[in-house]
């Protein structure tokens, strides 16, 4: 019985790294990351970039592993578990799990928004004026409510369909099955891109070394990025962790993660800008980029342009989808496990909630409704955006460091990270986590919620 249970309940090593990649993986990589390398310095931001993830990214990466896989249990029982005193107080920090759904309620939202310029791109009906798509979408979010409602419910029972399955049937699955696809398409992307006369453009558009752009600003941007790609501060990949092999080389597999993270991130923006520059030279940068410049661009490359739309879109939906599925997850195996609701009645539960919320926000982006679901300076969508990136996220992960760095024994630590760490290792992960690690993220808290100006 035990070992059917860890079957069925437990990824394999090739799941688990698949898992936790789709769960880093996401639409940052590929409408942001790009932009913010060619606007900041190319190669230049890069490598600064590339010191954030390794001092605070993989840190934190492997300071969420250790808990999981050292508790197997859900976000608020790991630090419980791991807490040798205070441990009432600690387990609030396991509540953060919850801003996943959050999360998750807009995430929803883009999703279908994917979905539809699949369909859109399948019937060929994408514009070549740049002012025509931009029209489309714009009209697509304001006036096309019918068409948003039934997408992002597709998003949302597709994503509570795979959570439904469990960690083996459900999740691994699915990212064995679309992480390869995504890392496919994206090389055959790459491969076809290389062919075009603006690939060199695209080439030194984002790896031109230019140090002078390299400053403050510049550095934050890195920081803050390196936070937010790796899926930190919301339990997902805690609770990934909790459900991998006790004898998971944690130092390995979270460097392997950031690898493919950056490397996916990197060949998106190649070929995203070899396809853009082909156009237009303005870069642009996240939604804008995906549903209104890059859509011109497919369709101003005829028969070709049609095909790469299709394969793009549905690469984007894998991107999202092995995402949302990861932000879900943590809420249901604290409802399952901790106040045993069955895991049916807890998808229904908050999967009723994620549609609910998202149709607020998807109704705030639009002409009728915007008005009274704009609240200050901001509506619903971008309010729930801002309050996960800028709040919620880093103090969940100003709380994960000064908690392994303050409050869990050096040595519970040590004896967790031996198999895959040589001391030499360990401890400068142990100075990051416990100096550098918690300095950096409430830099982030800062410059996200505006507090640095």
């Amino acid at each position: 019985k035990k070992e059917k249970f860890m079957k069925v309940n437990y990824f394999s090593r090739i799941g688990f790294i698949l898992a936790v990649s789709g769960s880093a993986i996401g639409l940052g990589n590929i409408w942001k990351f790009p932009y913010m390398v060619g606007e900041m310095g190319g190669s230049a931001f890069v490598l600064v970039y590339l010191l954030t993830v390794a001092l605070i990214g993989i840190s934190l990466l492997i300071a969420e592993m250790v808990i999981g896989n050292y508790s197997r249990s859900d976000s608020i029982t790991s630090f419980e578990k791991i807490s040798r005193n205070n441990k009432t107080a600690w387990k609030f920090v396991g509540f953060s799990s919850f801003s996943g759904l959050l999360i998750l309620t807009f995430y929803s939202v883009v999703i279908g928004w994917i979905f539809y310029y699949i369909i859109k791109s399948l019937t060929q009906n994408l514009s070549v004026s740049l002012t025509t798509s931009e029209e489309m979408f714009s009209g697509f979010l304001q006036n096309d409510i019918l068409s948003q409602m039934f997408f992002h419910l597709i998003s949302v029972l597709l994503i509570c369909a795979i959570v439904y399955k469990g960690i083996k049937k459900g999740i691994e699955t699915t990212n064995l099955l679309m992480m390869p696809l995504l890392f496919i398409i994206f090389l055959g992307l790459l491969f076809y891109s290389i062919s075009l006369p603006t690939f060199g453009k695209a080439w030194h558009f984002l790896f031109d070394y230019d140090f002078a752009k390299i400053d403050s600003n510049t550095l934050l941007m890195a920081v803050g990025h390196s936070f937010f790609t790796l899926s930190i501060g919301m339990g997902a990949i805690l609770t990934y962790s909790a459900s991998s092999a006790k004898e998971t080389n944690i130092f390995k597999d979270a460097v392997l993660v950031a690898f493919l993270d950056t490397a996916i991130a990197l060949i998106a923006g190649l070929v995203i800008f070899t396809f853009l520059f082909g156009f237009t030279d303005k870069a642009a940068k996240g939604p804008g980029l995906v549903f209104i410049s890059l859509p011109t661009a497919f369709a101003a490359m005829g028969a070709m342009g049609t095909l790469i739309a299709i394969f793009f879109f549905i690469a984007l939906s894998f991107a999202a989808i092995t995402s949302a599925i990861s932000i879900l997850e943590p809420s249901i195996k604290i409802a399952t496990e901790r106040y045993k609701i069955g895991r049916k009645k807890a998808i229904m539960i908050f999967g009723a909630i994620v549609y609910i919320i998202g149709l607020m926000a998807l109704l705030s982006n639009s002409k009728d409704f915007s008005q009274i679901l704009t609240f200050g300076s901001k509506n619903l969508f971008d309010w729930l955006d801002y309050l996960t990136t800028a709040i919620l996220l880093p103090i969940g992960g100003i709380a994960i460091s000064i908690f392994l760095g303050y409050f869990v024994p050096k040595e519970v630590l040590r004896n967790q990270l031996s198999r895959s760490m040589s001391t030499k290792v360990f401890d400068i992960w142990y100075f990051s986590i416990k100096f550098i690690a918690p300095i950096g993220v409430i830099f982030i808290l800062l410059n996200e919620s505006g507090l640095l100006g």
